[in-house]
Protein backbone atom coordinates (compact mmCIF):
# COMPACT_ATOMS: atom_id res chain seq x y z
CA UNK A 1 0.00 0.00 0.00
CA UNK A 2 1.76 3.30 -1.17
CA UNK A 3 2.03 5.52 1.87
CA UNK A 4 2.21 9.37 2.07
CA UNK A 5 4.32 12.03 4.04
CA UNK A 6 2.12 14.36 3.20
CA UNK A 7 1.46 16.84 6.50
CA UNK A 8 -1.29 15.51 8.85
CA UNK A 9 -2.42 18.87 10.00
CA UNK A 10 -3.42 20.21 6.34
CA UNK A 11 -6.21 18.98 4.40
CA UNK A 12 -4.80 18.27 1.03
CA UNK A 13 -7.10 19.13 -1.99
CA UNK A 14 -5.30 19.49 -4.75
CA UNK A 15 -3.88 16.87 -6.20
CA UNK A 16 -4.31 18.31 -9.63
CA UNK A 17 -1.92 20.86 -9.64
CA UNK A 18 1.51 19.00 -8.30
CA UNK A 19 0.94 15.74 -7.67
CA UNK A 20 1.65 13.78 -4.32
CA UNK A 21 4.21 11.17 -4.23
CA UNK A 22 4.42 8.11 -2.19
CA UNK A 23 7.49 7.02 0.63
CA UNK A 24 8.11 3.96 -1.20
CA UNK A 25 8.75 5.79 -4.70
CA UNK A 26 10.67 8.60 -2.99
CA UNK A 27 13.20 5.79 -1.06
CA UNK A 28 13.97 4.46 -4.81
CA UNK A 29 14.45 7.98 -6.40
CA UNK A 30 16.88 8.11 -3.41
CA UNK A 31 18.65 5.19 -4.33
CA UNK A 32 19.35 6.45 -7.93
CA UNK A 33 20.89 9.71 -6.50
CA UNK A 34 22.73 8.03 -3.82
CA UNK A 35 23.82 5.30 -6.96
CA UNK A 36 24.69 8.66 -9.09
CA UNK A 37 26.60 10.59 -6.21
CA UNK A 38 28.66 7.31 -5.79
CA UNK A 39 29.91 7.25 -9.11
CA UNK A 40 28.77 9.36 -11.87
CA UNK A 41 30.46 8.60 -14.34
CA UNK A 42 29.49 5.18 -13.61
CA UNK A 43 26.06 6.24 -13.61
CA UNK A 44 25.78 8.30 -16.34
CA UNK A 45 27.29 5.70 -19.21
CA UNK A 46 25.92 2.26 -17.89
CA UNK A 47 23.37 3.04 -15.35
CA UNK A 48 21.32 5.42 -16.76
CA UNK A 49 19.83 4.34 -19.98
CA UNK A 50 18.74 1.07 -19.03
CA UNK A 51 16.97 2.58 -16.16
CA UNK A 52 15.51 4.94 -18.56
CA UNK A 53 14.35 2.10 -20.73
CA UNK A 54 12.97 0.41 -18.11
CA UNK A 55 10.67 3.52 -17.40
CA UNK A 56 10.01 3.82 -20.59
CA UNK A 57 8.69 0.72 -21.62
CA UNK A 58 6.60 1.01 -18.45
CA UNK A 59 4.78 3.89 -19.29
CA UNK A 60 4.37 2.82 -22.93
CA UNK A 61 3.08 -0.39 -21.18
CA UNK A 62 0.75 1.55 -19.25
CA UNK A 63 -1.08 4.04 -22.03
CA UNK A 64 -0.97 1.59 -24.16
CA UNK A 65 1.60 3.28 -26.63
CA UNK A 66 4.18 2.74 -29.25
CA UNK A 67 7.74 2.88 -26.81
CA UNK A 68 9.79 4.09 -29.73
CA UNK A 69 7.77 7.09 -30.07
CA UNK A 70 7.90 7.69 -26.23
CA UNK A 71 10.26 10.41 -24.99
CA UNK A 72 11.01 11.61 -21.25
CA UNK A 73 10.25 15.33 -21.14
CA UNK A 74 10.15 17.52 -17.61
CA UNK A 75 6.69 18.51 -17.59
CA UNK A 76 4.16 18.34 -20.02
CA UNK A 77 4.43 21.58 -20.88
CA UNK A 78 7.94 21.14 -21.80
CA UNK A 79 6.49 18.57 -24.42
CA UNK A 80 3.92 20.68 -25.59
CA UNK A 81 6.99 23.50 -26.75
CA UNK A 82 9.04 20.99 -27.88
CA UNK A 83 5.96 19.99 -30.53
CA UNK A 84 5.82 23.84 -31.14
CA UNK A 85 9.18 24.47 -31.83
CA UNK A 86 9.69 21.48 -34.17
CA UNK A 87 6.86 22.29 -36.37
CA UNK A 88 7.70 25.89 -36.42
CA UNK A 89 9.91 25.11 -40.13
CA UNK A 90 6.84 23.15 -41.12
CA UNK A 91 3.90 25.25 -40.34
CA UNK A 92 3.11 27.76 -43.42
CA UNK A 93 2.99 31.85 -42.67
CA UNK A 94 -1.19 32.40 -42.30
CA UNK A 95 -1.72 28.82 -40.70
CA UNK A 96 -3.81 29.05 -37.43
CA UNK A 97 -3.54 26.79 -34.43
CA UNK A 98 -7.02 25.77 -32.70
CA UNK A 99 -7.27 25.98 -28.81
CA UNK A 100 -10.52 26.01 -27.05
CA UNK A 101 -11.42 28.90 -24.29
CA UNK A 102 -10.47 25.59 -21.40
CA UNK A 103 -7.00 25.37 -22.49
CA UNK A 104 -3.98 25.46 -20.25
CA UNK A 105 -2.56 29.19 -19.47
CA UNK A 106 1.32 28.24 -20.39
CA UNK A 107 0.21 26.10 -23.43
CA UNK A 108 -1.58 28.99 -24.95
CA UNK A 109 1.45 31.37 -24.07
CA UNK A 110 3.49 28.89 -25.93
CA UNK A 111 1.16 28.68 -28.71
CA UNK A 112 1.51 32.48 -29.18
CA UNK A 113 5.26 32.38 -29.36
CA UNK A 114 4.70 29.71 -32.07
CA UNK A 115 2.44 32.08 -34.22
CA UNK A 116 4.83 35.22 -34.18
CA UNK A 117 7.65 32.89 -35.42
CA UNK A 118 6.19 31.45 -38.16
CA UNK A 119 3.78 34.18 -39.36
CA UNK A 120 0.24 32.29 -38.10
CA UNK A 121 -2.69 32.77 -35.56
CA UNK A 122 -4.28 31.70 -33.35
CA UNK A 123 -8.10 30.37 -33.51
CA UNK A 124 -10.01 29.95 -29.79
CA UNK A 125 -13.44 27.68 -29.63
CA UNK A 126 -15.49 28.74 -27.37
CA UNK A 127 -16.51 25.59 -25.17
CA UNK A 128 -19.85 25.71 -22.86
CA UNK A 129 -19.42 25.71 -19.27
CA UNK A 130 -21.64 24.47 -17.67
CA UNK A 131 -21.59 22.00 -20.37
CA UNK A 132 -24.28 19.39 -21.02
CA UNK A 133 -22.76 16.77 -23.06
CA UNK A 134 -19.71 15.95 -25.11
CA UNK A 135 -21.24 16.62 -28.39
CA UNK A 136 -21.24 20.37 -27.59
CA UNK A 137 -17.34 20.31 -27.51
CA UNK A 138 -17.07 19.07 -30.32
CA UNK A 139 -19.62 20.70 -32.21
CA UNK A 140 -17.62 23.79 -30.74
CA UNK A 141 -14.03 22.57 -32.02
CA UNK A 142 -15.34 21.77 -35.60
CA UNK A 143 -16.85 24.88 -35.55
CA UNK A 144 -13.56 26.72 -35.76
CA UNK A 145 -12.04 24.26 -38.38
CA UNK A 146 -11.25 25.82 -41.79
CA UNK A 147 -8.47 25.81 -44.64
CA UNK A 148 -5.93 27.45 -42.81
CA UNK A 149 -6.46 25.55 -39.78
CA UNK A 150 -2.79 23.82 -39.54
CA UNK A 151 -2.96 22.17 -35.76
CA UNK A 152 -5.44 21.33 -33.17
CA UNK A 153 -3.94 21.47 -29.58
CA UNK A 154 -6.62 19.80 -27.14
CA UNK A 155 -6.13 19.46 -23.30
CA UNK A 156 -7.50 15.55 -22.48
CA UNK A 157 -8.92 16.81 -18.94
CA UNK A 158 -9.40 20.45 -18.82
CA UNK A 159 -6.92 22.54 -15.76
CA UNK A 160 -9.36 25.14 -15.30
CA UNK A 161 -13.11 23.34 -15.26
CA UNK A 162 -12.13 19.47 -14.98
CA UNK A 163 -13.63 18.33 -17.86
CA UNK A 164 -13.43 15.10 -19.72
CA UNK A 165 -12.80 16.30 -22.98
CA UNK A 166 -14.03 13.86 -26.66
CA UNK A 167 -10.69 13.96 -27.82
CA UNK A 168 -11.57 10.79 -29.47
CA UNK A 169 -14.18 11.25 -31.63
CA UNK A 170 -12.20 14.81 -32.44
CA UNK A 171 -8.83 13.19 -33.40
CA UNK A 172 -10.60 10.67 -35.50
CA UNK A 173 -12.47 13.49 -37.35
CA UNK A 174 -9.35 15.88 -37.59
CA UNK A 175 -6.66 13.39 -38.43
CA UNK A 176 -4.61 12.68 -40.29
CA UNK A 177 -5.58 15.35 -42.25
CA UNK A 178 -4.63 17.90 -39.47
CA UNK A 179 -2.71 17.10 -36.71
CA UNK A 180 -3.68 17.18 -33.12
CA UNK A 181 -1.54 17.80 -30.15
CA UNK A 182 -3.00 17.00 -26.74
CA UNK A 183 -2.17 17.99 -23.57
CA UNK A 184 -3.06 14.93 -21.77
CA UNK A 185 -1.07 16.99 -18.26
CA UNK A 186 -3.73 15.09 -15.77
CA UNK A 187 -5.09 12.22 -18.27
CA UNK A 188 -2.51 8.61 -17.64
CA UNK A 189 -3.67 7.81 -13.76
CA UNK A 190 -6.69 9.61 -13.38
CA UNK A 191 -8.79 7.82 -16.83
CA UNK A 192 -8.03 4.96 -18.97
CA UNK A 193 -5.35 6.40 -21.56
CA UNK A 194 -5.00 4.38 -24.85
CA UNK A 195 -2.57 6.59 -27.37
CA UNK A 196 -2.20 3.63 -30.08
CA UNK A 197 -6.29 3.49 -30.40
CA UNK A 198 -6.00 7.53 -30.26
CA UNK A 199 -4.33 8.20 -32.97
CA UNK A 200 -2.99 11.64 -32.48
CA UNK A 201 0.02 12.99 -33.81
CA UNK A 202 1.18 14.38 -30.21
CA UNK A 203 0.31 13.66 -26.63
CA UNK A 204 2.19 14.96 -24.08
CA UNK A 205 1.32 14.07 -19.71
CA UNK A 206 2.71 14.56 -16.88
CA UNK A 207 3.27 11.60 -14.37
CA UNK A 208 3.90 13.25 -11.42
CA UNK A 209 0.29 14.17 -11.08
CA UNK A 210 -2.03 10.99 -11.60
CA UNK A 211 0.14 8.58 -12.02
CA UNK A 212 2.02 9.48 -8.54
CA UNK A 213 5.93 9.95 -9.67
CA UNK A 214 8.54 12.72 -8.32
CA UNK A 215 8.05 16.03 -9.81
CA UNK A 216 10.05 16.25 -13.08
CA UNK A 217 9.10 13.55 -14.87
CA UNK A 218 6.80 13.54 -17.90
CA UNK A 219 6.15 12.26 -21.48
CA UNK A 220 6.04 13.09 -25.04
CA UNK A 221 4.67 10.15 -27.79
CA UNK A 222 4.80 11.62 -31.10
CA UNK A 223 3.44 9.37 -34.42
CA UNK A 224 6.26 7.75 -36.51
CA UNK A 225 5.11 10.57 -39.39
CA UNK A 226 6.15 12.89 -37.45
CA UNK A 227 9.37 11.78 -35.83
CA UNK A 228 12.40 12.71 -38.22
CA UNK A 229 11.07 16.72 -37.57
CA UNK A 230 10.95 16.22 -33.49
CA UNK A 231 13.79 17.71 -31.51
CA UNK A 232 13.97 18.86 -28.08
CA UNK A 233 13.43 22.38 -26.99
CA UNK A 234 16.99 21.92 -25.53
CA UNK A 235 19.57 21.14 -28.34
CA UNK A 236 22.19 19.15 -26.84
CA UNK A 237 24.39 15.99 -27.98
CA UNK A 238 21.28 13.60 -29.34
CA UNK A 239 20.92 16.12 -31.91
CA UNK A 240 23.65 14.57 -34.15
CA UNK A 241 23.44 11.12 -32.73
CA UNK A 242 26.65 12.43 -30.31
CA UNK A 243 24.60 10.89 -27.34
CA UNK A 244 25.22 7.00 -28.42
CA UNK A 245 23.03 5.25 -25.52
CA UNK A 246 19.84 5.70 -27.08
CA UNK A 247 18.68 3.12 -30.00
CA UNK A 248 17.31 5.74 -32.48
CA UNK A 249 18.05 9.28 -32.95
CA UNK A 250 14.59 10.76 -31.96
CA UNK A 251 14.91 9.16 -28.53
CA UNK A 252 18.39 10.61 -28.31
CA UNK A 253 17.36 13.99 -29.09
CA UNK A 254 15.36 13.84 -25.00
CA UNK A 255 17.41 10.88 -23.67
CA UNK A 256 20.26 13.34 -22.91
CA UNK A 257 19.34 17.55 -22.82
CA UNK A 258 22.73 18.04 -21.24
CA UNK A 259 23.56 17.14 -17.23
CA UNK A 260 20.36 16.94 -14.54
CA UNK A 261 18.87 14.87 -11.77
CA UNK A 262 17.01 12.35 -13.82
CA UNK A 263 15.78 10.50 -10.64
CA UNK A 264 12.30 11.87 -11.12
CA UNK A 265 11.99 10.18 -15.29
CA UNK A 266 14.15 6.65 -13.95
CA UNK A 267 11.63 6.29 -11.26
CA UNK A 268 8.63 6.20 -13.05
CA UNK A 269 8.14 2.62 -13.27
CA UNK A 270 8.68 2.26 -9.23
CA UNK A 271 5.35 5.08 -9.02
CA UNK A 272 3.41 2.97 -11.64
CA UNK A 273 3.99 -1.02 -9.89
CA UNK A 274 3.69 1.46 -5.83
CA UNK A 275 0.14 2.14 -6.69
CA UNK A 276 -1.00 -0.46 -8.55
CA UNK A 277 -0.02 -2.59 -5.59
CA UNK A 278 -1.88 0.06 -3.53
CA UNK A 279 -5.37 -1.49 -4.31
CA UNK A 280 -6.64 -4.96 -4.77
CA UNK A 281 -8.06 -4.07 -7.88
CA UNK A 282 -5.19 -1.90 -8.88
CA UNK A 283 -5.42 0.97 -11.14
CA UNK A 284 -8.76 0.33 -12.53
CA UNK A 285 -9.69 0.49 -8.64
CA UNK A 286 -7.62 3.60 -8.16
CA UNK A 287 -9.55 5.69 -10.76
CA UNK A 288 -12.71 4.36 -9.79
CA UNK A 289 -12.53 5.60 -6.65
CA UNK A 290 -10.88 8.21 -7.11
CA UNK A 291 -14.01 9.14 -9.58
CA UNK A 292 -16.47 8.09 -7.47
CA UNK A 293 -15.35 10.35 -4.60
CA UNK A 294 -14.84 13.77 -6.29
CA UNK A 295 -18.86 12.76 -7.46
CA UNK A 296 -19.91 12.94 -3.58
CA UNK A 297 -17.44 15.56 -2.76
CA UNK A 298 -18.49 18.01 -5.87
CA UNK A 299 -22.07 17.63 -4.65
CA UNK A 300 -21.16 18.26 -0.51
CA UNK A 301 -19.86 21.37 -2.01
CA UNK A 302 -22.45 22.69 -4.63
CA UNK A 303 -25.32 22.14 -1.74
CA UNK A 304 -23.46 24.00 0.81
CA UNK A 305 -22.91 26.64 -1.45
CA UNK A 306 -26.24 26.41 -3.46
CA UNK A 307 -24.88 26.29 -6.71
CA UNK A 308 -26.09 24.03 -9.73
CA UNK A 309 -23.38 21.07 -10.42
CA UNK A 310 -21.52 22.18 -14.65
CA UNK A 311 -21.22 19.06 -15.91
CA UNK A 312 -22.50 15.27 -15.78
CA UNK A 313 -20.44 13.00 -13.82
CA UNK A 314 -19.32 11.03 -17.31
CA UNK A 315 -17.63 14.12 -18.34
CA UNK A 316 -15.38 14.23 -14.68
CA UNK A 317 -12.85 12.33 -13.98
CA UNK A 318 -10.90 13.20 -10.51
CA UNK A 319 -11.31 16.69 -10.90
CA UNK A 320 -14.40 19.10 -10.47
CA UNK A 321 -14.81 22.59 -10.27
CA UNK A 322 -17.89 24.48 -8.91
CA UNK A 323 -18.79 28.05 -9.07
CA UNK A 324 -18.01 30.19 -6.33
CA UNK A 325 -20.92 32.73 -5.55
CA UNK A 326 -20.66 36.20 -4.39
CA UNK A 327 -18.71 39.34 -5.57
CA UNK A 328 -15.27 39.09 -6.77
CA UNK A 329 -13.35 41.17 -4.87
CA UNK A 330 -10.43 43.42 -5.82
CA UNK A 331 -6.87 40.72 -5.95
CA UNK A 332 -3.91 40.54 -7.89
CA UNK A 333 -3.36 37.80 -10.35
CA UNK A 334 -5.99 34.93 -10.90
CA UNK A 335 -6.14 33.32 -7.59
CA UNK A 336 -8.83 34.57 -4.96
CA UNK A 337 -8.42 35.74 -1.31
CA UNK A 338 -10.69 32.94 -0.52
CA UNK A 339 -8.00 30.17 -1.60
CA UNK A 340 -5.59 32.30 0.94
CA UNK A 341 -8.21 32.24 3.45
CA UNK A 342 -8.79 28.83 3.40
CA UNK A 343 -5.46 28.31 3.64
CA UNK A 344 -4.64 30.44 6.46
CA UNK A 345 -7.49 29.81 8.39
CA UNK A 346 -8.24 26.15 7.83
CA UNK A 347 -5.38 24.82 6.80
CA UNK A 348 -6.95 23.67 3.60
CA UNK A 349 -5.19 23.55 0.38
CA UNK A 350 -7.50 23.95 -2.44
CA UNK A 351 -7.43 26.22 -5.71
CA UNK A 352 -9.99 29.31 -6.74
CA UNK A 353 -9.39 31.28 -9.16
CA UNK A 354 -10.59 33.39 -11.68
CA UNK A 355 -12.16 31.70 -14.67
CA UNK A 356 -12.84 32.22 -17.57
CA UNK A 357 -12.46 36.33 -16.29
CA UNK A 358 -12.28 38.46 -13.63
CA UNK A 359 -16.26 38.68 -12.75
CA UNK A 360 -16.59 35.34 -12.19
CA UNK A 361 -14.79 32.12 -9.93
CA UNK A 362 -14.51 28.45 -9.82
CA UNK A 363 -13.00 26.46 -6.91
CA UNK A 364 -11.62 22.82 -8.33
CA UNK A 365 -10.94 19.91 -5.87
CA UNK A 366 -9.37 16.91 -6.50
CA UNK A 367 -10.00 13.03 -5.20
CA UNK A 368 -6.81 11.14 -4.58
CA UNK A 369 -6.56 7.89 -2.90
CA UNK A 370 -5.48 9.84 0.49
CA UNK A 371 -8.66 12.00 0.37
CA UNK A 372 -12.06 11.37 2.70
CA UNK A 373 -15.38 12.14 2.31
CA UNK A 374 -14.51 14.04 5.82
CA UNK A 375 -12.13 16.22 4.22
CA UNK A 376 -14.48 17.43 1.32
CA UNK A 377 -17.57 17.79 4.42
CA UNK A 378 -14.60 19.83 5.91
CA UNK A 379 -13.99 22.07 3.11
CA UNK A 380 -17.72 23.00 2.89
CA UNK A 381 -18.01 23.70 6.56
CA UNK A 382 -15.48 26.73 5.92
CA UNK A 383 -17.09 27.66 3.06
CA UNK A 384 -20.23 28.44 4.45
CA UNK A 385 -18.10 30.21 7.17
CA UNK A 386 -16.26 32.23 4.87
CA UNK A 387 -18.54 33.31 2.44
CA UNK A 388 -21.63 33.40 4.99
CA UNK A 389 -23.95 30.63 2.64
CA UNK A 390 -26.12 28.20 3.56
Amino acid sequence: MATWQLDPHVTHMNHGSFGACPVEVLDVQQRFRTDMEHNPMSFMLHTYQPALEESRTAVADFVHADRDGLVFVPNATAGVNAVLRSLEAVLLAGGEILMTDHGYNACRNAADVAVRRFGGSITVAAVPFPVEDPAQIVDSVMACVNERTALVMLDHVTSSTGIVVPVDELVARLEPQIPVLVDGAHAPGMIEVDIGSLGASFYAANCHKWMCAPKGAAFLHVAERHRPIMHASTISHGYNNGWPNSGTRFHAQFDWIGTDDPSARLSVAASLQTMEQHRSDGWPGIRRSNHELVLQGREIIADALGVALPAPASMIGAIASVAVPGAVGEFAGIFDPLMYALHDTWGIEVPVFAWPDSERRLLRVSAQQYNNVADFERLAAALVAELGTG
